[in-house]
């Protein structure tokens, strides 16, 4: 594992306050018996007790532990000894592990070998899967009928009138979904109570994802008549998730892989990191990592790097989710994505994936040649004279990149509005 820049430590901050912490003990002052590996770094922290802190890092999964009382994962002093590793001003490597580091290292890895064990020593019971698989879809039919009243019953009073219902009233209907094992579904309805009171266009919003949902659930119901891809597809809008163990034994596809850039989203309840990979064939890729509140996602990989690695495709409608199957061995930066597209050839690529795939809201798509206009700086402009809402985009820091100049820029349209993610500027593929 190659050693983390600092901004790939920042990005692992649970919180600005921690990160800000951090900085204040990420000198070499208060730290001792500090050190790495090509899987741990470690160090013991001096505190204002006696008794240093001892602090691990499993640099791979990744993984934290430091005996402070703190609840947050990685905490400051994970974060701080992260900062000295990655300027080189501590943790050694090559050295041989401290001791508390080799025990947690170790335990970690008996855990995983148990798990594994107990996973294969449990044969399967065709006709209990049979039952279990027969009960979830008919408590997911169960829903879906529901829902589908609750969808009449919208669209027949009105759209105006859903906007004027509370939270409570659209959480009510998520929580249904969710007992009935469509948390995707309720995921979904839940945004939608926040999006109709922050957005001008919320009425032509709430229509169009009315509709996608009315589709979503006749899909279900044809779902005897659907493609793999097609039923991998409602699965995943419906929120069943695949089993890890399920894709890891499909083929993997070898690399290189090129990062084109990647996106953090948090709501509250789970944080989520989207990154989308490129291999030379042009296959494209998305690896989805997660993590509860207060814990640590994994470090990002850098945008532009390229990627000796073998990936896995979970089942679906291209681009597929990917998950990494082999160890990942940077190779080095490149300095272009290659050629981007105008406005409107994305927008024909959104529409063939949306014909496709319906229930899917986000599309990569690499533009070439666009300019970010201080005068309108909510929208991308391309020289055909064709221009995207922008979403999420961080404006200020869009323009001191860009100049106002055109520039080529990978991210996600999403729901019509575009989210940069990547910039290529001078020769680097930076992230804005």
């Amino acid at each position: 594992m190659g050693r983390w820049s600092e901004d790939t430590v920042m990005k692992a901050a649970p919180d600005s306050s921690s990160l800000a912490a951090a900085r204040k003990l990420a000198h070499p002052g208060p730290w001792s018996e500090s050190g790495s590996n090509d899987v741990l770094v470690w160090g013991k922290c001096q505190g204002s007790g006696k008794t240093p802190y001892q602090v691990s890092v499993d640099i791979v999964a990744p993984a934290y532990r430091c005996s402070c009382p703190s609840r947050k994962f990685p905490c400051k002093h994970a974060l701080a000894l992260l900062l000295l590793w990655s300027r080189g001003e501590a943790a050694e490597a090559g050295a041989d592990a401290a001791d508390f580091a080799k025990e947690w290292a170790g335990q970690r890895a008996d855990r995983a070998s148990a798990k594994e064990r107990r996973q294969a020593e449990q044969p399967a019971d065709p006709e209990a899967q049979a039952k279990r698989l027969a009960a979830r879809l008919a408590l997911m039919d169960a829903g879906i009928d529901d829902f589908s009243r609750w969808l009449t019953d919208l669209v027949r009073t009105g759209l105006a009138t859903a906007r004027k219902q509370p939270y409570s009233w659209w959480d009510g209907v998520a929580a249904r979904l969710v007992d009935s094992q469509l948390p995707g579904l309720a995921d979904q309805v839940r945004d939608m109570a926040s999006q109709i009171h922050g957005r001008t266009d919320w009425a032509d919003h709430l229509l169009l994802h009315a509709g996608r949902w009315w589709a979503l659930a006749k899909a279900w119901k044809a779902r005897d008549t659907l493609s793999p891809e097609e039923f991998a597809d409602v699965k995943a809008a419906l929120g069943w998730a695949t089993a890890s163990a399920d894709v890891q034994n499909t083929e993997s596809l070898a690399g290189p892989w090129l990062v084109l850039g990647a996106h953090r989203s948090d709501d509250g309840r789970l944080q989520q990191q989207r990154t989308w990979l490129r291999a030379p064939d042009g296959t494209m890729v998305v690896v989805l990592d997660f993590a509860a509140q207060g814990q640590g996602l994994a470090a990002p990989q850098l945008a532009g790097a390229q990627l000796e690695a073998t990936v896995a495709r979970y089942p679906g409608s291209a681009p597929q989710r990917a998950m990494f199957t082999s160890a990942i061995v940077p190779q080095g930066v490149v300095k272009s994505l290659g050629n981007g597209n105008s406005i409107m050839q994305a927008l024909e690529q959104e529409s063939a994936a949306v014909a496709r795939s319906p229930w899917r809201t986000r599309h990569p798509v690499l533009l070439g040649g666009v300019t970010v206009n201080p005068e309108e700086r909510g929208w991308l402009h391309d020289p055909k004279g064709h221009a995207l809402p922008l979403v999420d985009a961080p404006l200020d820091s869009l323009l001191a990149l860009t100049g106002g100049h055109a520039v080529d820029i990978f991210g996600e349209l999403d729901d019509g509005r575009f989210r940069p993610l990547t910039v290529v500027v001078d020769g680097m593929v930076v992230t804005p």
